[in-house]
Order: C-alpha cells, then structure tokens, then sequence
C-alpha cells in the first residue's frame, strides 16, 4: 500500500476559461483523490490533491497537460503535509 502525500500545484499558461478546474474534479474522483480547485488572481490555477502517493503522481503529470483545451506553460509544486480531513474534491472560489 502507498503512502499517502498531498501536493498544491500552481498551474500556469492559458488555463483559466478552458474548464481546467471540472477536468481537475473529474480526474482527481477518478484516482480516488481528495482536495480542491480554484482559479487565482494570477490567472494561474492552484490545486490541492491528496491521496495515495502514486494516484497524486498521475494527477501531477495530467496537470502538466490539463485538459485539451487548456496551454500549460508550467507547474510549480509544492509539497505538504497530509491532512486527511476530507474525502472530496471540490472546485472552490
């Protein structure tokens, strides 16, 4: 069994109006994951996901594509410490 990690990705490029934050739920309940999606003042997108740490790892390398739609030019990640208080993903702000 993996351990679990959590990450808060900053996702850069044109990734505000193309539907990253749905494509971020939608992919993040597939692998089984918990967090959040926001839009930034930035136009940058921010995520949290947390979960097993290979299911957060696949999230990763999506959100270094993201949806089709979507031109990522770069994703910072930061890592945190598991907190394990919810158990869904939800678009926020």
């Amino acid at each position: 069994m993996s351990s679990i990690s959590r990450v808060h990705l900053h996702i850069y490029g044109r990734v505000q109006g193309v539907s990253f934050r749905y494509y971020a739920r939608q992919r993040a309940q597939s692998l089984g994951l918990s967090g959040w999606a926001r839009n930034a003042a930035d136009g940058s997108v921010d995520v949290v996901v947390e979960g097993p740490q290979d299911s957060v790892q696949q999230f990763v390398n999506w959100a270094h594509r993201g949806p089709s739609m979507a031109q990522v030019d770069r994703v910072r990640i930061d890592r945190e410490e598991p907190e394990q208080t919810s158990h869904v993903f939800r678009i926020v702000g």
